[in-house]
């Protein structure tokens, strides 16, 4: 995440200025970046500089950000996780790097000069982790150009300013959040992080709020208490038109963007007319007939995945990349149409998870034949997880060995919250379960798909 410079010059300008608010208070830029120098020291005297690989995992969003900026001010690539993570999760997701230090308890500061860095857009730069069919989260390899070189847009775009103050309701494992965080300090705006939990205080963090990034589903909770806002940044699934349209009536405007953790920015739609390439960005849909793939080509796309770990993202010999996600025809000038994604990912809570991830897990479970995982309809956080298991034989698995078996293999926003089971699970031509199929009849109310209680 690279914008320690940023932060030292906004410190330099504006040091009064409110940097961050978090659950343990506020810190001006002055004092943010006397932090960050200060943990900046503490990492390099441990031998943590260019080149070393810092994984992260702190649930405080404030110190989490402060480790992240020592680790790039120090010259090393900050690599941010689940703070439920025990050494050993974290130590099974980097097998491929061998991080040079663990961060799971707020940095201590080291008193010194001020740290100096000459960072190059080139800098390879690990933001979030993205979740994919092999069962194990992954790191996404970014350039620090493929950060940086994208804000000026997104603030030209939003209208979002050193003035303003963004509230940022979600966690920073999210590359959705993280990017907003990141965008906000480089801009010298005030960066509001409620941190877990944020519902309870939404309406007086929205009362100082005047720009907010989001997923759709959260976007009516908003709505109800607009206060300062003026702008919501909205990311991830599609938006519905009539939450739309309640936004104008709230006095806020909306901008959505379509993207992901690896392609970065791909598509945004600043009025209600339609998602149109992000500055910087060329669209392909490919298909032979009907819907297709979208393919993306832009300075903002990822290299890979950490240690060359599979995953969707997928590149072709031109310089273009897709994951997989789906679309009506495109032709250059026309608005894209996005479907979904082509692996049948689930949003949850700001999530993304992959089922194929899920199955894998639960489908060494003893008992389980076969298992499918959709996302059933949620008000709140979109979808929930929901798996889908054909027994062996007549009797499936109990629930609470399923449950604990997800509780030690999978992470919290992976595990399924809805259970059930099926005599057999209908299949396509080549024997593979029909994933769409076994979603429709469950939300048919098939009687052949009984819950597990």
């Amino acid at each position: 995440m690279p914008v320690a410079q940023h932060v030292m010059r906004h410190a330099a300008e504006r040091p009064s200025r409110p940097a961050v608010c978090g659950p343990q208070g506020e810190l001006t830029y002055a004092r943010f970046a006397e932090r960050i120098h200060a943990a900046a020291r503490h990492l390099l005297g441990r031998g943590i500089g260019p080149g070393a690989l810092v994984a992260i995992g702190l649930a405080d969003p404030v110190e989490l950000l402060t480790a992240v900026l020592a680790a790039d001010l120090a010259g090393a690539t900050p690599l941010v996780g689940d703070p439920s993570w025990s050494r050993e999760r974290w130590s099974s997701v980097t097998a491929a790097a061998g991080p040079g230090c663990y961060v799971d308890a707020p940095l201590p500061g080291a008193a010194g000069p001020a740290v100096r860095h000459d960072p190059a857009p080139g800098d390879r730069a690990w933001a979030c982790f993205s979740s994919g069919s092999t069962g194990r989260p992954r790191a996404v390899v970014r350039t620090r150009a493929s950060w940086t070189g994208s804000f000026p847009h997104l603030g030209e775009l939003a209208g979002i300013g050193p003035d303003d103050v963004v509230l940022i309701p979600g966690p920073l494992v999210s590359s959705l959040y993280a990017f907003a965080a990141v965008h906000t300090l480089a801009t010298g705006a005030t960066a509001l992080l409620p941190g877990r939990e944020p519902a309870r205080a939404l309406p007086g963090l929205l009362a100082r709020a005047t720009v907010v990034h989001l997923v759709p589903h959260r976007l009516p909770d908003v709505l109800e208490h607009p206060g300062a806002l003026r702008v919501a940044v909205v990311g991830g699934a599609a938006l519905d038109p009539g939450t739309r349209a309640a936004a104008v009536r709230a006095g806020v405007r909306v901008v959505s963007y379509y993207g992901a953790t690896e392609l970065s920015f791909v598509a945004v739609d600043t009025d209600g007319g339609g998602l149109r390439p992000f500055p910087g960005v060329e669209i392909e849909v490919r298909r032979a007939r009907g819907l297709g793939e979208v393919w993306a080509r832009s300075p903002w796309l990822a290299e890979g995945y950490l240690g060359g770990a599979a995953g969707p993202l997928r590149r072709d010999a031109d310089g273009w990349a897709s994951v997989g996600d789906v679309a009506e025809p495109y032709r250059v000038g026309e608005m894209l149409r996005v479907r979904g994604r082509g692996d049948g990912a689930i949003q949850t809570g700001g999530a993304t998870v992959v089922p194929e991830d899920v199955e894998e897990v639960l489908r060494k479970v003893p008992g389980v034949g076969d298992i499918v995982v959709i996302g059933s309809p949620h008000p709140s956080l979109g979808a929930v997880v929901t798996a889908v298991i054909e027994a062996e034989c007549a009797t499936p698995p109990p629930r609470a060995l399923l449950e604990a078996t997800a509780r030690g293999g999978l992470d919290e926003a992976q595990r399924p919250r809805r259970w059930y089971a099926v005599p057999s699970l209908p299949r396509t031509q080549t024997g593979k379960p029909a994933r769409a199929l076994v979603a429709a009849r469950l939300a048919g109310g098939d009687p052949d798909i009984r819950r597990l209680i």
